[in-house]
């Protein structure tokens, strides 16, 4: 009797490793480290990428280009903003220092996750300091390589 290999369907309990990398390098990269755990379906991984695994067999290590704007779709100017600097502060980062390119992890407003934003610029002027945050995902508008190796398909 031959045992099928498991094989991502959705709904999928996985292990693996894979890297998400665009223009600038990676952005995600578990290969030098423990293997990641994920459900499928959960939104731990973009939609476009998830349908790139569905019918992968377990074992399997591939890479995947896909187009700009597919994987995190494109870059939206809404999604720059500026904040006041006090608003920082409210977040507990009262004594921090922060610098161009850093990147701030904020709370989700019902507290479950969070998001994160790259910081652009900063200002002062009559209305006090203030923040400009890049809140689109570092590989949205770019082209994406997602290597990935399927350990384990529950």
């Amino acid at each position: 009797m031959t045992i099928a290999t498991p094989t991502v369907q959705p709904g999928s309990f996985l292990t693996l490793h894979y890297r998400l990398s665009g223009p600038s390098g990676d952005v995600v990269n578990t290969f030098a480290s423990a293997p990641a755990t994920l459900t499928m379906g959960t939104g731990e991984l973009s939609p476009a990428v998830e349908a790139h695994l569905i019918g992968l067999p377990e074992g399997i290590r591939t890479t995947i280009e896909l187009p700009a704007g597919n994987a995190f779709g494109p870059r939206s100017p809404d999604m720059v903003q500026w904040m006041a600097r006090k608003e920082l502060a409210d977040l507990g980062a009262a004594d921090e220092t922060f610098a161009v390119g850093d990147v701030v992890k904020f709370v989700t407003p019902d507290g479950q996750g969070e998001f994160a934003g790259v910081i652009l610029a900063f200002r002062t002027d009559g209305k006090g300091e203030a923040v400009q945050f890049d809140f689109n995902h570092p590989l949205a508008g770019h082209p994406v390589t997602f290597e990935v190796q399927v350990i384990g398909v529950l």
